[in-house]
């Protein structure tokens, strides 16, 4: 699957080592005011090279609107949208050929496939998500025009929640060779009551499956998440007032259905496994080898993660708002 949505469709392509990435949107409604400066913003966000603590790869990562755009307005035909490749350094990866590496899709996508692209990851590299968040940039000028905005913060780096002690442990993990990951939280404020459907359609559910579908995400939590089974149902449940809820507890969604309050999503995100620490694993011909990835990885993929994620939220939320007007259309002509 690489496509995503179903009224707000989006198609990604392009591997890390490849001439190029990109992302075709279609079913974008027309009319909305769409330049290449409204996207690059999302995507300076997420471009390596931009802090002495990411990968050293320097890629500008400049959008290229190719169509769907017509005097800077949506025209309602497929937006296409290509961030080239131009720091590519294939030969790092040459001594990893015939190796698995560790914690990465290395194994697996050769035992669904029967090829793999080693340069990089090819296809399963976290470079992929740059075309998720140029479509992103797209899906977040809609909601702000429904007065919806998406935002991020990173909660904790390796269990640490002071930011001294997130740049602590990143840095201590750099002297060791190592990785850490940590936790983002994302907010969607201002999104109307009704998104989302009752049964297979629930918003809670398309949102875990867009952050699961996120290369380095491990675990999701909507609300209190897995705080919730520790608490009674006095403590819980979100009672009401003639203003509204009194609590989020829920996170935005009862019964798979947005509640108007604030969408409260937290991830866990996993250590970068390309690190240059001896590690064992085995070769494709099944014999066993010790590797350590050297070239260049993040040593926390955390900070570079939150405009991927708060992308998801925002295409999930586009998603839904169009799939709800059409259910108040087919309302209104009933």
């Amino acid at each position: 699957m690489n496509s995503f949505g179903r009224n707000f469709r989006l198609t990604t392509f392009g591997e890390s080592h490849g001439p190029a990435l990109g992302a075709v949107i279609d079913g974008c409604p027309p009319g909305i005011a769409l330049l290449e400066r409204d996207i690059q913003p999302f995507l300076d966000r997420r471009r390596p090279g931009r802090s002495p603590r990411s990968s050293p790869r320097q890629e500008m990562d400049r959008v290229e609107i190719l169509s769907g755009i017509f005097e800077g307005r949506t025209t309602g035909a497929p937006i296409s949208l290509l961030v080239r490749n131009s720091d590519v350094r294939s030969s790092d990866y040459d001594a990893l050929k015939e190796v698995f590496r560790p914690g990465h899709a290395d194994y697996t996508w050769l035992a669904k496939y029967g090829i793999r692209d080693h340069r990089g990851g090819g296809r399963s590299s976290g470079r992929e998500t740059v075309a998720r968040v140029a479509a992103g940039a797209v899906a977040a000028k809609i909601l702000a025009l429904r007065g919806i905005q998406v935002q991020s913060r990173i909660l904790e780096i390796h269990g640490n929640t002071t930011p001294d002690g997130m740049d602590k442990e990143v840095e201590e993990a750099v002297r060791a060779d190592d990785s850490v990951g940590g936790i983002l939280e994302i907010t969607a404020r201002g999104c109307p009551p009704g998104l989302g459907d009752p049964v297979f359609g629930k918003l809670d559910a398309l949102i875990g499956m867009a952050m699961l579908g996120i290369g380095a995400v491990k675990g999701v939590e909507i609300g209190e998440g897995f705080a919730a089974a520790r608490m009674r149902g006095s403590e819980q449940n979100d009672q009401m007032g003639k203003d509204g809820f009194l609590s989020n507890h829920a996170g935005g969604i009862l019964g798979g259905i947005s509640t108007g309050a604030d969408i409260v999503v937290r991830i866990a995100v996993k250590p970068t496994p390309s690190i240059a620490r001896d590690q064992r694993t085995v070769d494709i011909r099944g014999d066993e080898r010790v590797i350590s990835v050297r070239g260049r990885h993040d040593p926390c993929i955390v900070p570079r993660l939150a405009p991927v994620a708060e992308a998801m939220l925002a295409l999930v939320l586009v998603d839904a708002l169009m799939e709800q007007d059409k259910a108040r259309a087919w309302r209104k002509g009933g």
